[in-house]
């Protein structure tokens, strides 16, 4: 499936998760789906990736093993990105109160089909009928999904 290549500039996916195989898996997919792609495996090389480079997406685990859970990190990388569309995965939970959650993100149960979570993606983009902006802009990509 080719849902992102449609778009001029690929959004920008940055995928954590701790597990490596479900990593290489998922990141296999959104690339194969025509999305750019930075995988990290916990909160802290997250918050050091945001912090220097243009992202489209989050989508974290939000078991992330020692340290920083992805609710927690979604707030940071929300303080350094406040548009930043979110999206968390668990297999551990069921779902997150809205409390836990920052505004207008969404939550897929592990497993998940990856070429799911990619139309998903790109349907935030769609839904905002905002044009990706290039890595050289500093203003906002796209609206905040419902």
């Amino acid at each position: 499936m080719q849902t992102a290549l449609r778009l001029s500039v690929p959004i920008r996916i940055l995928l954590v998760e701790d597990e490596v195989l479900i990593a290489e898996w998922v990141a296999e997919s959104f690339l194969e789906q025509g999305f750019a792609v930075r995988t990290v495996g916990n909160a802290h090389e997250a918050l050091q990736y945001l912090a220097a480079a243009r992202v489209d997406v989050l989508f974290t685990d939000i078991n992330l093993g020692d340290g920083m859970d992805g609710t927690a990190l979604a707030r940071h990388a929300r303080a350094i990105l406040p548009d930043l569309p979110v999206i968390y995965a668990s297999a551990r939970v069921a779902g997150l109160e809205p409390h836990q959650r920052v505004p207008g993100a969404l939550f897929v149960r592990k497993p998940y089909d990856p070429e799911a979570v990619g139309r998903i993606i790109a349907s935030l983009f769609d839904a905002a009928n905002t044009p990706l902006v290039p890595d050289t802009a500093k203003s906002s990509l796209v609206a905040e999904p419902a």
